[in-house]
């Protein structure tokens, strides 16, 4: 096996030992060993390794026995202390790793377990280092691979999810149904609002319209008013003729129709003055004297028919029958 010329493959560290203590590390490359005093003690690989760790029993805070394997990445950073720090630095990191896990899983509740395993990971990884230092072996990262519960403990996670799951669906549903009857509610707020609106508005406008044209009507009628008013003053006597033969005329013509509205008729108790009935209705001008009055009306009942020229004045009035029904 010893040689004079050796060749050192690439990320490899050899230890060479003369006379049984320790000479050199050979690096990477071409060697001179001098035969019988030198020999190569130790091998070592300065490549990253995975190393699985074995599965192994651990009892949570709660009280909850858990099987977990791992799996764990080293590197030997320093030849010298990994070939005599130690007599077998895989053996002791595997030991290493099972210890430390079963403490940090003793801290831990089930459900911190299966929540902050990246946690959980970088404290073992921590702790490995602390501990491997001196073994110049250092620990990358630190993988929990599978971790097993017991089967009761797992079928109450199951049915615990299931009811949580449930849980929230019946939350959901319940808040979409408020959600639902709140958006209802608001649309059949805003509903009536807007037609309680359009009807104020419908009679604010309707009651504008009716002003404006109750005023329009005022407005006309005055004009009209002030007109007659004009043409009666500037008219003088034949004016004043002329407007008391349309209330005469007027007069006859509403008194006639008096028998057609019902099967009854009221008539008044001066029926047979004919003459006088018009006066009456003359005297409301208040401009028409008793006389012209008298003159005006028997000359528009002689012009109607109502009574023959040349009658007198308290000549009986034609009968007066009721309507058949």
């Amino acid at each position: 096996m010893n040689t004079v010329v050796r060749f050192v493959p690439q990320q490899t560290a050899w230890i060479v030992e003369r006379m049984g203590k320790f000479n050199r590390i050979l690096q990477p490359g071409l060697a001179v060993l001098i035969p019988f005093l030198d020999r190569i003690a130790y091998v070592k690989s300065l490549k990253e390794v995975a190393q699985e760790i074995p599965s192994q029993s651990a009892i949570t805070a709660d009280n909850v026995t858990l099987e977990l394997d791992g799996v764990l990445f080293t590197r030997v950073f320093d030849a010298y202390k990994a070939s005599y720090g130690v007599e077998d630095a895989e053996y002791a990191i595997s030991q290493l790793a099972q210890t430390t896990m079963r403490s940090e899983i003793g801290q831990l509740t089930l459900d911190h377990v299966l929540k902050e395993r990246a946690a959980l990971n970088t404290n073992i990884t921590q702790a490995i280092n602390e501990a491997a230092q001196a073994w110049g072996v250092t620990c990358l990262r630190y993988e929990i691979r599978d971790i097993h519960a017991p089967k009761p403990v797992v079928e109450a996670m199951h049915r615990q999810v299931t009811a949580e799951r449930s849980k929230r669906a019946e939350i959901l549903d319940s808040e979409g149904q408020r959600q639902s009857a709140i958006n209802i509610a608001e649309g059949k707020k805003q509903s009536a609002i807007l037609a309680s609106e359009a009807v104020r508005a419908e009679k604010i406008n309707k009651a504008s319209g009716e002003a404006e044209a109750i005023l329009l009507r005022a407005r006309a009628t005055a004009s009209g008013i002030d007109a007659v008013a004009k043409s009666i003053s500037e008219g003088r006597e034949a004016a004043h003729g002329a407007v008391s033969l349309s209330v005469a005329e007027k007069y006859v013509d509403a008194f006639g129709k008096l028998a057609k509205e019902g099967t009854a008729v009221v008539v008044p108790g001066n029926v047979g003055d004919i003459g006088g009935m018009i006066a009456t209705a003359l005297s409301v001008y208040g401009k028409v004297g008793g006389a012209q009055a008298q003159t005006v009306a028997r000359d528009v009942l002689e012009s109607r028919g109502v009574i023959e020229a040349g009658a007198k004045k308290d000549a009986p009035p034609p009968p007066v029958h009721e309507k058949a029904a």
